[in-house]
């Protein structure tokens, strides 16, 4: 066994708070840097790290089984799907737990990680401004994917002359500003459906706008969790398979999206990540929402004209259009990033820059936590000399292939670049720990 030097570990979000506890468990050394004042990431309603995307309202998508790290599991006292409240409360007794608050650096922001002889220099700020560089065997970033708004590429025309309020999801916190407003949401994610339907509550009028239809599935099937309705041994059967019996359940539980005035998607079930909620289908039905196809223009005041030829006076707009991928601290040299591809072997490992690893920077089919928590297991293995990765023409050849098969598997998107499978993926995380294990 190798003795492993000391890592890095940039985040104290969800995913940098497991590493922490991973490494920590292993007797590995580590630094964490975490630009907020608190643990928690995007999970920190208001965080003051200014990273933060959660809305008052917010609550998770998937179960607090599936769910919760298997070192400390969510208490059994939560609700199915717990808010941002019980998630940030639950990062603290977790911390607690593994005493790790006092492991990591808060209000140190990291500025720059560089190769150096074999090694990363990471350059971090504090509070006053002050630098310091230190030199770590390893880095594994843990930053987060949903903090970097991405606007509509373009603009739509005449934006800029609209006298109408334009947010994107990232900046919205409170219903208030919604209230007595003509509120028109463009999107048709988990965000986006989640402000329409508070907008519906309280705006004057709410108008749901996309650019391609989505399947809208309930949060609970037969009476629990969606995620939960079907055993982790389902999916061993072939996606087909999988797709067909998901559809029959559906159809018997909330029918077409035609159904609803939503448009027929141009894909089949799961080839786009799936949009959970249980209003929103209800508050379409109820006439508290109208649906509108994609944004064309504004043609001047508060008017906005869409791809169907109809017009509406509109006060609101808010945009639920993603996330950008970025690393402020990476040069384009060290790592790029284009159109939010990142060229990762199993999605963690930067294969021409040793010692350069990412958690949780996927976007499963399920929840991100666990397969974070997996992920960092496999990095210590690898830190600690008790795996070894591939060649790397391997690793390319894996990357290529795992191109390919999203290319095949999901819509074409931006949205699309850094999606799993929940059960396989972390299947395949374990099987490659093993793999490489018997090969040391």
């Amino acid at each position: 066994m190798v003795a492993p030097q000391k890592v890095c570990i940039i985040g104290a979000g969800s995913s940098g708070l497991t590493a922490c506890q991973v490494l920590s468990a292993r007797g590995i050394p580590f630094d964490c840097f975490e630009k907020g004042s608190k643990i928690g990431g995007n999970w920190r309603y208001e965080n003051d790290n200014g990273m933060s995307s959660a809305y008052r309202s917010l609550h998770i998508n998937s179960s607090r089984k599936l769910m919760s790290f298997k070192a400390f599991p969510m208490p059994d006292h939560y609700p199915d799907y717990p808010g941002h409240t019980h998630i940030a409360t639950y990062f603290d007794a977790y911390a607690e737990r593994f005493g790790l608050t006092e492991r990591i650096s808060f209000n140190t922001q990291v500025v720059g990680v560089e190769p150096a002889e074999g090694q990363w220099d990471v350059t971090v700020e504090d509070a006053d401004g002050k630098r310091q560089t230190n030199r770590y065997n390893a880095v594994m970033v843990a930053n987060g994917h949903h903090w970097d708004p991405r606007w509509p590429e373009p603009a739509f025309p005449g934006a800029e002359e609209f006298t109408g309020e334009q947010i994107h999801a990232h900046y919205y916190r409170e219903p208030d500003v919604l209230e007595g407003k003509r509120v028109l949401v463009l999107g048709i994610g988990n965000s986006a459906t989640d402000i329409a339907v508070e907008s519906s509550r309280i705006g004057d009028a709410t108008f749901l706008a996309m650019r391609r239809g989505a399947y809208v599935l309930p949060k609970y099937l037969n009476g629990k969790p969606i995620d939960e309705a079907a055993p982790a041994i389902a999916s061993r059967l072939p996606l087909a398979v999988q797709r067909f019996f998901m559809a029959r359940m559906l159809k018997v539980a909330i029918g077409e999206m035609t159904d609803y005035g939503l448009p027929k998607p141009d894909h089949k079930l799961l080839e786009a990540h799936p949009t959970v909620s249980s209003e929103l289908l209800s508050r379409i039905g109820h006439g508290d929402i109208a649906v509108k196809p994609n944004i064309e223009r504004f043609t001047g005041g508060r008017t906005v004209r869409f791809a169907d030829g109809s017009t509406e006076e509109i006060d609101l707009v808010v945009y639920c259009t993603g996330y950008k991928i970025t690393f402020p601290f990476l040069g384009e040299q060290v790592f790029p990033v284009r159109d939010n591809r990142l060229p990762l072997y199993r999605r963690v490992v930067a294969v021409k820059r040793p010692g350069l690893y990412f958690i949780g920077f996927i976007q499963p089919l399920g929840p991100i936590m666990p397969i974070a928590e997996a992920q960092a297991e496999w990095i210590a293995d690898l830190l600690r000399g008790n795996a070894n990765l591939p060649s790397e023409a391997e690793m390319q050849a894996e990357i290529g292939d795992y191109e390919q098969r999203m290319g095949k598997r999901f819509v074409a998107s931006k949205r699309h670049t850094i999606e799993v499978d929940f059960h396989p993926y972390l299947r395949e995380i374990r099987r490659e720990q093993k793999r490489v294990a018997q090969s040391v």
